[in-house]
């Protein structure tokens, strides 16, 4: 009898469950476990980044806007006012959303994949290489195995660029989302 482990169940159910979520207003740090917080100000913008296990929210002020991006596994408790889009992250997403009023332009893309030990463990350290190499947003914990997630944030005149990378040990998968908000 062949029954599949129990790593095989997790992998699918962490991978479903995973979902982007776009706002249109601040949400407040206590609804989440924040591990750790970083704020950018440049020009005409500010971005501050918060980091959770296997979790990040981007929250992004320009003039009278304030837009969050959460990415997360939870399926609970998350708020629901002032949803501007939802999705699952499994595959490869992209998506765009235009604030006319505030001439912000966010976009996103997401994709995710699940590794075999060996890769697993070869990505895990090219990203603690690259977390310790631009002193990016990162967070280590223990989940069944070293999982990270790490937040790398690159401003520029008019735009931000953000990407952020959720490895979880247990089933092996990679979340990598890119973000770009932009001043049109």
């Amino acid at each position: 009898m062949n029954v599949p482990s129990r790593p095989q169940i997790v992998k699918s159910s962490a991978l479903q469950s995973y979902q982007t979520i776009l706002y249109s207003r601040a949400l407040h740090p206590e609804l989440f476990d924040l591990k750790g917080r970083t704020v950018v100000r440049h020009n005409e913008y500010e971005l501050e980044a918060w980091v959770m296990e296997g979790a990040h929210l981007l929250r992004f002020e320009h003039d009278d806007l304030c837009a969050c991006e959460l990415v997360t596994p939870q399926e609970s408790g998350i708020p629901d006012a002032s949803v501007v889009s939802a999705f699952y992250c499994a595959g490869e997403r992209d998506y765009e959303h235009l604030f006319p009023r505030q001439r912000v332009n966010y976009m996103t893309t997401v994709t995710t994949e699940t590794l075999s030990d060996n890769l697993y463990a070869a990505t895990l350290q090219e990203m603690r290489d690259h977390a310790r190499e631009t002193d990016a947003l990162h967070l280590h914990w223990d989940a069944d195995g070293e999982s990270l997630s790490l937040i790398d944030i690159q401003r520029l005149c008019k735009e931000v660029h953000i990407q952020a990378y959720h490895l979880l040990a247990q089933g092996g998968l990679v979340l990598r989302s890119q973000t770009i908000f932009e001043l049109r």
